[in-house]
């Protein structure tokens, strides 16, 4: 059975997160994996060796008081991912999910993904971790580092769970995309949907092509499809369509081709994923 491997933290987008999990696994009739990661750097303490500024015999007490505030603390990191884990495994369930899997591992997120990710249908994170500057907008850096590094889709979820209808493909034409247009026609994730496609960039005979041809790829499967190009700013234009057509998701590679060369994380793609209020979906 294919899984939803979902990852989940302390943030205001953990509940997001587990209700677009048991979204996609209904649609998919997939099982789902929870994952919570303890981190080494954010747990260690500052034990520093402190014993040629004392006498030996302080110095070795207040290490040894010191070693004994790490284990606690360790000890109540474990068992916060643990109440975390069961919680979430009870959203799920109550979402109508029988088939949970809870998983704590200790070490760098990206690195348990990858691991993990061999079943998944998708990986699912949220956009912001719990240590993300919500100020200044700051994406996640395991989000980031996730996008890079999976080989699965990866849905960023968005702080709200809404029901998903409509979904908008930011069509560029090139690998990352093409890979997002199988895995619509093939995947049951999507079906049913109504699907909007958009190329920011200069209309030509070779773009109208292009997007004449994926619109029938996707009608042949059973869309409701429809593109348009347009020009100006890829984020502008791209945003300007989410809330033109109400789409309830948005399709995009993460790293782009002609005018969307440049998205990849860190320019248009971050950008999009920062401001956008819908669930994305992303694609290497």
């Amino acid at each position: 059975m294919k899984s939803i491997l979902t990852c989940i933290d302390g943030s205001v987008y953990a509940a997001s997160t587990l209700d677009h999990s048991a979204w996609a696994a209904g649609r998919c009739g997939a099982s789902v994996r929870v994952l919570h990661m303890l981190d080494p750097q954010r747990e260690r303490a500052e034990l520093v060796d402190i014993s040629g500024a004392m006498s030996m015999d302080t110095g070795a007490a207040v290490m040894a008081e010191l070693a004994a505030l790490e284990e606690k603390k360790n000890r109540l990191a474990r068992e916060r991912g643990k109440v975390m884990l069961s919680h979430a495994a009870q959203r799920l369930k109550e979402a109508g999910i029988e088939n949970v899997a809870t998983v704590q591992e200790h070490g760098e997120l990206v690195e348990s993904v990858i691991a993990m990710e061999r079943d998944a249908e998708l990986v699912v994170l949220g956009k912001r971790g719990e240590s993300a500057d919500f100020a200044k907008m700051h994406l996640g850096s395991n989000l980031e580092r996730v996008i890079r590094g999976s080989t699965r889709p990866v849905l960023v979820a968005s702080r709200e769970f809404h029901p998903i209808e409509t979904f908008l493909v930011a069509y560029d034409a090139g690998v990352s995309i093409e890979t997002a247009l199988r895995f619509v026609t093939e995947s049951p994730l999507l079906k049913g949907l109504t699907c909007r496609l958009i190329h920011v960039g200069h209309a030509n005979d070779k773009v109208a092509g292009l997007l004449e041809e994926a619109t029938a790829t996707l009608v042949a499967a059973g869309f409701d499809a429809t593109a348009e190009c347009v020009t100006g700013h890829p984020e502008e234009a791209i945003s300007a369509a989410v809330t033109r057509y109400r789409a309830n998701l948005l399709v995009m590679g993460a790293y782009g081709h002609s005018r969307l060369r440049h998205l990849v994380i860190g320019s248009t793609t971050s950008a999009l994923i920062r401001t956008c209020r819908i669930p994305v979906l992303m694609f290497r």
